[in-house]
């Protein structure tokens, strides 16, 4: 028997990636940034964070069946930006924001620590920034 596949094309938009300079020289640690992200948490339309550095991570999403989503989501996003600052010759990155058709993320590395924080696509982040780097 032979199983037949249907493939139809998804639509695709260009995700705005918008990088930003670090301008800040004070590096807060994994407790710091946890306790200020579990405060973002509860602003309105942040779906949830990712923060991690070599030995531990925490996690807080909404739906926590896409965990494995998000993380891919996530390193992909960081990764793929700082690579292209590079390429660009940007220099050091304080934060980078893709947003998608519903949802953006925003990505940032604070020392050894990676965080980022998903939100919906109406949810303001430069506040979010303020909030992480105090």
């Amino acid at each position: 028997m032979k199983a037949k596949n249907s493939i139809t094309p998804a639509e695709t938009a260009v995700p705005q990636v918008v990088v930003t300079a670090v301008e800040d020289e004070e590096q807060p640690n994994f407790a710091t940034i946890s306790a200020s992200l579990a405060e973002i948490r509860k602003l309105t339309g942040v779906i949830g964070y990712i923060l991690r550095d070599d030995s531990s991570a925490a996690i807080d999403l909404d739906d926590s069946e896409k965990i494995f989503e998000f993380a891919t989501l996530s390193s992909v996003v960081y990764d793929s930006c700082l690579q292209m600052a590079k390429q660009c010759k940007l220099g050091d990155v304080e934060s980078m924001l893709v947003e998608g058709e519903k949802v953006k993320v925003l990505c940032m590395g604070i020392g050894e620590n990676k965080i980022s924080v998903f939100m919906e696509k109406s949810a303001t982040h430069a506040g979010i920034i303020k909030r992480i780097l105090l």
